[in-house]
């Protein structure tokens, strides 16, 4: 079963595991790479830390009506912001749209928690703010 079938109520919500393994930052073996880490919390928050290989586009401004960035249109879409309430409402957003959209449980709090990377703008050592 597709992690991107939504139920009745809205998008479906994915574990940080399993964002990992859908968006390429799994075990080799386990990695579809599929899909695109689309991360919604504010530009501050991305600057701190932000997991490698994700886009950025602020709920924000995807609300406002901004357009998905280029590597983030026409693929399935993994969403996560701090805790997993931000990702939430784009999830249910993009899916009104017509997009394959799945939030992540917990968000990037927990992805960190997991063990799973974290990057700053530079490549480095990044933190959740």
């Amino acid at each position: 079963m597709s992690i991107f079938r939504r139920g009745q109520g809205g998008p479906g919500r994915v574990t940080v595991q399993e964002a990992a393994a859908r968006t390429g930052h799994g075990n080799a073996a386990d990695s579809g790479g599929d899909a695109v880490l689309l991360d919604v919390r504010e530009p501050y928050e991305w600057q701190a830390g932000h997991a490698p290989l994700a886009v950025h586009l602020s709920l924000s401004a995807l609300a406002a009506g901004a357009g998905l960035p280029a590597e983030a249109q026409a693929r399935p879409l993994v969403v996560i912001c701090r805790s997993g309430n931000r990702s939430l409402q784009a999830a249910e957003l993009l899916a009104a749209w017509g997009a394959e959209a799945v939030d992540v449980i917990g968000g990037m709090r927990d992805w960190a928690e997991a063990g799973l990377p974290v990057v700053d703008p530079h490549g480095g050592n990044g933190t959740v703010a």
